[in-house]
C-alpha cells in the first residue's frame, strides 16, 4: 500500500482555516463576503425576514476581532455584497455605508470573541423557531436530520426583552459553549459554525427540526431514537462538509438566477 497522502480536493478544505494558509487573504476576504451575501437571499426566500430583525455575521480573515454584517433595515432578499458592513470590536462602521442592529453587534461580537472557531454565526427570528422556542426544551433525536444537533445544543432560558447589553449577550456566549447551536427561549434560534455556508445550512436544518418535531408532537407521541441511533446519524447529517454541500445547492440557485447579490461596486 503506498504511504503517498493525496492532496485534500478544494472542496474538502476547511473554509475555517487561516487565510494566509490558503495563500490570498483579500480573495479569501472577498469569498467570505460573497457566501454572506448569497446566504441573506437564501434567507429571504426561506422567509426568514422579520421586519428589521435578523442578522447573519462572518470573521473577517485578517483582522479577526472584526467581522462583516447586513445592515439595518435592508430586506434579505435585497442583500448585495456592497451593501455588508465591517463592524469592529467596539461595534463601530469600519467600512461600508449605514448603520448595523445593535442587537447585532452584541450577540454577535460576544459569541464571536468567545468561539474563535465560530467563522460564522446566524440568527433570524423564525416561524418555528420562535413557536419552538416557547417551549424551553432542547431537540429530540425525532428524524435523522435533527441529529445534527444531538448533544450539540442547548437552550437559553432567560428573556430580557432585545439583547443590547454586553452582559446578556456574554451570558448567551457561555450558555452556548462549544455547541453547534443554541434556543434563545421566547426568542428563536443561533447558529455557528467553520464558515457561512456550514452555519447558514445549519440555521435552516434547525428551523425545520423544530418544526417537524412541533408536526409529530402535535399528532401524538412520536418516538424517540435511541443513543446509538441518534450517534449514528448526528455523524452522517451534522458532518460539516455535508452542510456546505447541501447549502451550495441552495445559493448556486441565487447567483444563477439574482446575480446582482455578488455587485461590489
Amino acid at each position: 500500500m503506498s504511504s503517498t497522502t493525496a492532496a485534500p480536493d478544494q472542496d474538502e478544505l476547511d473554509l475555517g482555516e487561516i487565510p494566509e494558509r490558503l495563500g490570498d487573504v483579500e480573495a479569501e476576504r472577498r469569498r467570505r463576503k460573497q457566501q454572506l451575501a448569497a446566504a441573506f437571499r437564501v434567507f429571504g426566500r426561506y422567509g426568514y425576514d422579520e421586519g428589521v430583525a435578523g442578522h447573519i455575521t462572518v470573521r473577517d480573515p485578517h483582522l479577526v476581532d472584526h467581522f462583516w454584517v447586513n445592515p439595518f433595515a435592508v430586506h434579505f432578499s435585497r442583500m448585495r455584497v456592497r451593501d455588508l458592513l465591517l463592524i469592529d470590536g467596539q461595534g463601530k462602521v469600519v467600512e461600508g455605508t449605514g448603520r448595523t442592529n445593535k442587537a447585532a453587534f452584541h450577540i454577535h461580537a460576544a459569541i464571536h470573541e468567545a468561539r474563535p472557531d465560530a467563522v460564522a454565526v446566524a440568527h433570524a427570528h423564525t416561524i418555528h423557531g420562535r413557536a419552538f422556542s416557547t417551549l424551553s426544551r432542547e431537540l429530540l433525536p425525532i428524524v435523522q436530520e435533527s441529529c445534527a444537533f444531538y448533544r450539540d445544543h442547548v437552550v437559553f432560558d432567560e428573556y430580557k426583552g432585545l439583547v443590547v447589553e454586553r452582559d446578556e449577550s456574554v451570558r448567551i456566549a457561555q450558555r452556548l459553549g462549544p455547541r453547534r447551536a443554541v434556543i434563545l427561549r421566547h426568542h428563536g434560534l443561533i447558529t455557528v459554525g467553520g464558515s457561512v455556508e456550514e452555519t447558514a445550512w445549519w440555521f435552516i436544518s434547525m428551523d425545520r427540526a423544530c418544526q417537524m418535531q412541533l408536526l409529530a408532537q402535535a399528532a401524538g407521541t412520536p418516538r424517540v431514537m435511541t443513543d446509538e441511533e441518534a450517534t449514528l446519524a448526528r455523524r452522517q447529517f451534522g458532518n460539516p462538509n455535508m452542510a456546505r454541500h447541501n447549502f451550495r445547492q441552495l445559493s448556486s440557485l441565487v447567483l444563477d438566477q439574482e446575480p446582482d447579490v455578488l455587485d461590489e461596486d
